[in-house]
């Protein structure tokens, strides 16, 4: 008796961090101090940390991309975005490096300041193109916030993609041709001008 007495709050505290140790694990991408766990690929925009902000700065070249050295298969991840100047981007994921020249193809959530209005619409960047314009979606189009932070969530679990701006629903698609793994990486496009700004980048990792 006196055994089992002694043995029983042990045994709760293994069971519950069993429970506890189950469960999704959440992590932060970005420490907000400065670019570690993060490469650059691409053309030649700058990047750098300001205010606990990764701040993307328009420069020559091709597209270019801030890439986490680290891959995800299926995951959601939530970050805040904000324009400082209009420039196209976006948020890959599931992305890799094409071989023999490096250029990053992969599925990409856009960043679209334009007056078409296809943020958190889903484009392949490579041969594929657009997956998930906004053409049909008004209330997608209606979400974004062209002066303020904008919350964004991106869910991928196998084929399933979706993505979500400000809380209201944008892409919804099972695609099965693209990558079921790959990096994170944040976009500058190439042409015209631009500065945006990403924080609070969090990345839940979903279970099978």
């Amino acid at each position: 008796m006196c055994i089992q007495r002694v043995l029983g709050p042990w045994l709760l505290v293994v069971m519950l961090i069993a429970v506890v140790g189950c469960g999704p694990r959440t992590q932060s991408l970005f420490n907000g101090r400065d670019l570690d766990g993060w490469r650059k690929e691409g053309g030649g925009a700058t990047y750098v940390v300001e205010d606990e902000c990764i701040v993307g700065i328009h420069g020559p070249g091709a597209n270019t991309f801030l890439c986490t050295t680290d891959e995800f298969d299926d995951f959601v991840l939530d970050l805040e975005f904000k324009w400082d100047r209009p420039g196209n981007s976006g948020i890959q994921f599931r992305s890799h490096l094409r071989p023999g020249d490096g250029i990053v193809e992969g599925y990409q959530c856009e960043l679209d300041p334009s007056e078409r209005a296809w943020t958190c619409g889903i484009y392949y960047e490579g041969p594929r193109g657009w997956l998930a314009p906004l053409d049909q979606s008004p209330q997608a189009q209606a979400a974004v916030r062209l002066e303020d932070w904008n919350q964004i969530r991106i869910r991928a679990r196998g084929p399933h993609l979706q993505t979500w701006l400000n809380g209201v629903p944008c892409a919804d698609i099972i695609d099965r041709q693209g990558d079921t793994a790959g990096f994170i990486a944040l976009q500058v496009h190439s042409g015209g001008t631009g500065q945006m700004r990403w924080r609070n980048i969090t990345l839940t990792e979903l279970e099978d």
